[in-house]
């Protein structure tokens, strides 16, 4: 991934928490087949290897795992915070006009080799990691136990898991930081002020003033 310098983001904690956040990854891969792609909920280990290592589950009919089970590099891409940034924010629009549309945006692309696995056991648990990540958000949170074991046994068997050991992390935070203090401040404030929650989330990320 091309980073300037001004955007480059080397915090681990920072990282991992994109991660954690917004846990649907696009799953890269290509083959002799082409490029490939999913959209994948994963799970994070942060304490497994140097950047930590993601865990998820294919559906068994896709494709895409069977390739990857050779060792094939795959990028997990997750997406954070993001927004379209209008010059009319900046200050310095008004004094001299130097000024473009442009788009900030978090993302996080983590590279490794997938280890696929199958076994009953390890997807069950696999599955109650990534149930309990998302459902501890309910007020009323669902448990694999809730299903019928025949039921949880049977879908089971319509998946593959596979374990991401990251051998390489890089992040982008794009929140204006080429810009002066001036035109940061007034992106800031046009986002905040946005009907849209994703500009509004966008504009916290820039809190406290960079």
């Amino acid at each position: 991934m091309y980073i300037p310098a001004a955007f480059q983001q080397h915090d681990l904690a920072q990282l991992h928490g994109l991660i954690r956040q917004q846990p649907l990854a696009s799953l890269i891969s290509h083959s002799a087949a082409g490029l490939q792609a999913s959209h994948l909920p994963l799970w994070l280990a942060a304490d497994e290897g140097e950047f930590g290592t993601l865990y998820g589950h294919f559906a068994r009919a896709n494709p895409q795992w069977q390739e990857l089970a050779a060792g094939t590099e795959v990028l997990a891409i997750f997406t954070g915070a993001e927004g379209y940034i209008s010059p009319s924010w900046y200050p310095s629009k008004a004094e001299h006009g130097k000024a473009v549309p442009t788009w900030d945006y978090q993302s996080v692309h983590a590279y490794g080799q997938i280890e696929v696995f199958e076994d009953a056991e390890r997807l069950l648990q696999l599955l109650g990691r990534l149930t309990a990540q998302h459902e501890n958000r309910q007020s009323q949170p669902w448990a694999i136990t809730d299903a019928p074991r025949a039921y949880i046994d049977k879908m089971l068997r319509a998946i593959v898991g596979f374990s991401l050991p990251i051998q390489r992390l890089e992040g982008q935070w794009k929140l204006s930081q080429n810009r002066s203090t001036a035109d940061r401040a007034g992106v800031r404030q046009a986002l905040s002020a946005s009907p849209q929650a994703a500009d509004r989330a966008l504009a916290e990320q820039m809190n406290p003033p960079l």
